[in-house]
């Protein structure tokens, strides 16, 4: 039985870099150089997070901020946030940990004056689209092969309060 740990939700560290590559791998099929991670962090580090329990780097989320149309008003301009990637080890899930770092995600975006944010997800992973829904994202739209093995994503999406 697996007790839940408090964990804590902070900024990334230059140091913390060779843990969220080794979750990104462990956890996801698509995986990042360390030059994408460090170019997303360079693009909003406010909304770069890593969630930890005991010392230990469990999870982490990154987004970076986007201009583009909305995926709510049409022909629309609007400062948004693209949540790039999302992982927690699988001995931490189920335990709030994903949720706060999308919240903490969020909450960072919304500092930043972004109007809404959108993910991709594979149309398979039901745990992930359950916790997107439940976060209050919706689905706008199925991207065909949008994967590099050909499996369809969901195009996620959702505004932050004004």
């Amino acid at each position: 039985m697996v007790f839940q740990q408090a964990y804590q939700i902070r900024g990334l560290r230059p140091d913390d870099l060779s843990a969220i590559i080794e979750i990104n791998r462990v956890c996801l099929p698509e995986n990042y150089t360390p030059a994408f991670f460090m170019d997303v962090y360079g693009n909003c580090p406010q909304a770069f997070l890593v969630a930890e329990i005991g010392g230990q780097i469990v999870g982490y989320s990154m987004c970076r901020l986007e201009f583009g149309f909305s995926d709510f008003d049409r022909l629309r301009m609007v400062r948004r946030g693209h949540l790039v990637s999302l992982a927690v080890l699988e001995p931490h899930r189920r335990q709030g940990v994903a949720s706060a770092l999308v919240a903490h995600s969020l909450h960072a975006l919304h500092s930043r004056g972004v109007k809404e944010c959108f993910l991709e997800v594979r149309q398979a992973n039901l745990a992930g689209v359950g916790l997107y829904r439940k976060l209050g994202f919706e689905v706008v739209r199925v991207l065909p092969c949008y994967y590099h093995d050909g499996a369809d994503a969901l195009l996620m999406c959702r505004r932050l309060a004004s």
